[in-house]
């Protein structure tokens, strides 16, 4: 009989199994796809020799998290970093540049850039100790106060409607472009949070691409945690524990909505309400592209940036991300581009390239955007369209089923909100563990939140290692150990 039962082999999963198999213990990983790496699969959806990333592509998170920095990530999977980490349309040729190099980026900001150099330097020296902060349960005191003190200010500052008027009217576009990660009404506490971390990464390590696709980080960790004597189970559904073998601790990298099914009636009845009450945010639908040359920007800098959101202002962003916070289509949508290709030629054959867009839709919708999505291209790529050998599109309602736990495709794990950021998904200091004896909960529905990072898993796995078996002490995560 196992000890430990790990259900869903995404980041989390993976990293929480991880974490059991170097503490001694056997574990079980089961999966229902065919392939382990939940959000992190790589594959050839359009063409063959064309390779796709299927949800994330870029990774800051991973190159900054605690756990994946413990694990040696940068040794186990070659990565790359771009010189330039974003860049985000403006109209016509006209484009804001986020560079890593803050004083360059500062510098092409023209009259903007003092006031981008002002805000991001003292956050970028302090990366680490806002990384530990907003990387664990927020109703903890912070490892570095000062850090934590400073990025709770500067989220106070712009995400109100004054604040990033302050930043001047490119500065302010190219940051409601990385705010629009988080997918959510601008300006907010919840978006303005995460574009200063994701911006501040752009300047501090930077913004990485993992050669050959996600697919590698998730098959680093599946290597260490076989290579430690656990085991994964692919193509296996999981409903409730009567499915799986018993063990002393089942963790579940899934959504509140399939624990509440999953554990059924022995959950309280306050537990169950609480889950209830979970919100989830906004669609994604994507696209993915097999593309017979290069994009031709009119804008050729914007050739040399792997990541590109289609934004316009401030204010067109803001309107944007409104309309689909109200359950409509925006007309000028908010589109989110990555072009791996720019770095890496392993993604397709020799001279072609493959890219990525997705845009915001309402929850569950289930309309192909791919005309939308070439159509918004075309504005500042004009031809786009006819290096286009083949397309796959995936609707907002095509993801849930592709993956269920992106709830109506979002693949955030829930509203990103400053509420449910502390009840992630109930208001408790472990919040990863629930009533039920040996079960627990490491999704990205969960502390510190989404992003590739594997903290959640971590958090998850080193309190079921403390209350379940007594091991106090985690264990080692370095190569060779």
């Amino acid at each position: 009989m196992p000890d430990v039962n790990v259900v869903g082999s995404g980041p989390n999963g993976l990293a929480a199994a991880v974490v059991f198999a170097r503490a001694g213990l056997s574990v079980v990983v089961t999966e229902m796809a065919s392939a382990p790496g939940g959000g992190l699969r790589s594959g050839e959806l359009t063409l063959p020799g064309y390779r796709h990333d299927i949800c994330s592509a870029v990774h800051p998170a991973a190159l900054a998290s605690p756990f994946f920095r413990a694990f040696e990530l940068t040794n186990r999977v070659p990565f790359v970093i771009p010189k330039i980490s974003y860049a985000h349309t403006l109209g016509g040729t006209r484009a804001a540049i986020a560079y890593r190099d803050l004083d360059r980026t500062s510098e092409s900001l023209g009259g903007d850039g003092p006031a981008w150099a002002r805000l991001f330097r003292p956050l970028v020296n302090r990366l680490d100790g806002i990384v530990s902060f907003t990387g664990n349960q927020l109703l903890r005191w912070p490892d570095d106060p000062v850090a934590a003190v400073r990025y709770g200010l500067d989220v106070l500052g712009l995400g109100t409607l004054l604040g990033p008027v302050r930043l001047g009217a490119d500065a302010a576009a190219l940051f409601a472009g990385v705010a629009a990660h988080a997918s959510g009404r601008q300006p907010s506490l919840a978006t303005a949070g995460a574009g200063l971390l994701l911006a501040a990464h752009a300047h501090a390590r930077g913004w990485g691409y993992p050669l050959g696709g996600s697919q590698a980080i998730a098959d680093a960790l599946v290597a260490d945690l076989t290579a430690h004597g656990g085991t994964l189970r692919l193509g296996t559904e999981v409903h409730s524990m009567q499915d799986l073998e018993p063990t002393r601790v089942t963790v579940l990298d899934t959504s509140p909505t399939f624990l509440a099914s999953f554990a059924g009636r022995a959950l309280p009845d306050g537990y169950r309400r609480a889950l209830e009450r979970y919100r989830y945010g906004c669609g994604v639908a994507k696209v993915d592209f097999a593309l017979s040359g290069p994009v031709p920007w009119a804008n050729p800098e914007i050739a040399l940036a792997p990541t590109v959101h289609l934004g316009g202002s401030r204010a067109e962003v803001a309107t944007a991300e409104a309309a689909v916070a109200e359950g409509r289509v925006a007309e000028h949508p908010f589109v989110l581009v990555t072009q791996p290709s720019v770095l890496d030629d392993t993604r397709a054959p020799v001279g072609h390239q493959v890219l990525w867009a997705y845009t915001h839709v309402p929850r569950g919708s289930d309309s192909d955007m791919t005309e939308v999505i070439v159509r918004r291209i075309e504005e500042f790529a004009p031809g786009f369209r006819d290096t286009i050998l083949a397309s796959a599109p995936l609707t907002a309602k095509g993801l849930a089923e592709h993956n269920p736990n992106f709830v109506g495709g979002d693949i955030l794990g829930g509203r990103v909100t400053v509420r449910q950021l502390i009840t992630r998904p109930v208001v408790s200091r472990r919040p990863w563990k629930t009533p039920v004896p040996g079960l627990y909960l490491c999704s990205a529905s969960t502390p510190p939140g989404p992003a590739v990072h594997g903290m959640n898993g971590w958090h998850a796995a080193t309190l079921a290692l403390r209350d379940e078996f007594g091991i106090a002490e985690p264990p080692s995560l370095a190569p060779g150990t």
